[in-house]
This record gives structure tokens, C-alpha cells and sequence, in this order.
């Protein structure tokens, strides 16, 4: 999890294939709605994700029966939307890994995006609502893909996930 442009498509892909999980991307279960706003360079409201948040952890549930490990490349910012996430489940059943980066290194890699529906100018508005939380694994995305994931391994294994 993290702000857009920080590596989650990237990173969520490579982890599932190292541990045999299956991994999506959160972006594709956006409805058109809030894809054609964030095209406009209007920053979601909660009303708005409130459905995509609800369709992800339905999604979750649903893996559940069909995967062994599942990785979910999601921004979930606020600890209110890492909630709905959660549901019900018991502590220790999801793990939220946060791709944590400064502003800087993260708009650079944006702005040289190609074909993405999120513009470089709604970065700001996801510094501004994310929350951080005793919840999260962070892990510096300042080194190599394979560092990153050798630094979330070692923290999964650690926190027994």
C-alpha cells in the first residue's frame, strides 16, 4: 500500500510470484466513475471509494477460497479505508506493507508514467490523507526491487503472516 507511484503494481507482482500467491491490482476494480474523475485531476472523496472498498474486501474474501496467498496492490491511505479492508478478520491475517517514499522521488517516477489514469498532480492529495498506523510494515522504497523485497519478507516472516 501507498501513495500512487510508489511501486505497489510492481513490488505486489514480484511478491506473489515469489511466495506462489496470486496478485491484482486494486486500480482495476475502480468503476469508471473514479477513474474518468481521477483523469480530470479530481481527487476521490470517501463517498467515492466507499463502494471500490467494499467490492475489494469481497474480492478478498473470495481469493480466499481460491488461493494460497494473495496480494492486493492497494493505496489504502487512511486507517479508516485499511479497516474496511480488514473487516472482521483476527489480528495477523492481512499484512499492510507500506512502500514509504518522499514526495520527490515519488512525483519523478510519475511524471515519466506513461498511460496511467492518475495524474502527477493528485500526488499531493494523497500525502495529504495518508495515516499512518502501529499496522504498518514500512519498507523505504530508496533500494533495489530485490532489496524491497527481501525487506518484506524478512517483516512477514518476523510478524508470522
Amino acid at each position: 500500500m501507498g501513495v500512487s507511484g510508489c511501486g505497489k503494481s510492481l513490488i505486489g507482482s514480484r511478491l506473489a510470484e515469489r511466495l506462489g500467491g496470486v496478485f491484482e491490482d486494486a486500480d482495476d476494480f475502480h468503476s469508471e466513475a473514479n477513474k474518468s474523475k481521477m483523469r480530470a485531476g479530481i481527487p476521490l472523496t470517501d463517498e467515492d471509494r466507499w463502494p471500490w472498498y467494499a467490492s475489494l474486501r469481497a474480492r478478498i474474501e473470495e481469493m480466499r477460497q481460491s488461493a494460497p496467498l494473495y496480494v492486493l496492490a492497494c493505496s489504502a491511505l487512511k486507517q479508516s479505508y485499511r479497516a474496511k479492508l480488514l473487516s472482521n478478520d483476527p489480528p495477523g491475517t492481512l499484512a499492510f506493507i507500506h512502500l514509504s517514499g518522499s514526495r520527490e522521488v515519488i512525483f519523478s517516477r510519475m511524471a515519466v508514467r506513461k498511460g496511467h489514469y492518475m495524474p502527477v498532480t493528485l500526488l499531493d492529495s494523497q500525502f495529504a490523507i495518508f495515516e499512518n498506523s502501529p499496522d504498518l510494515i514500512s519498507i523505504s522504497l530508496d533500494q533495489t526491487p530485490e532489496q524491497i523485497l527481501s525487506a518484506i519478507h524478512q517483516s512477514l516472516r518476523l510478524s508470522k503472516i
